[in-house]
């Protein structure tokens, strides 16, 4: 028996709750946006709106086990990235 969100869209957030269910700022998400280091984002009608999943999907790329953790991804800073840090993408 399927439940009953499995029949329902993704939930689309805007950058603000997007943000906040990340837990970082508001500013802080716009600029990764700008500089392509963030979470995937739709443009419908001239919102920006941000899919749970995508979130999730995004934040889960730093999740790591312990400092020494080499198979963890990095989440890169909201800042423009280097050649060699863009080739890691």
């Amino acid at each position: 028996m399927a439940t009953r969100n499995a029949d329902l869209p993704p939930r689309l957030l805007r950058t603000k709750e997007a943000a906040r269910f990340l837990g970082i700022s508001l500013r802080t998400l716009e600029k990764h946006r700008t500089y392509g280091t963030g979470p995937v984002y739709r443009k419908i009608g001239g919102r920006v709106l941000y899919a749970v999943r995508d979130l999730e999907a995004w934040s889960e790329i730093g999740a790591r086990k312990s400092t020494r953790d080499k198979d963890a991804g990095t989440v890169f800073p909201a800042r423009p990235l280097t050649p060699d840090e863009r080739s890691k993408l």
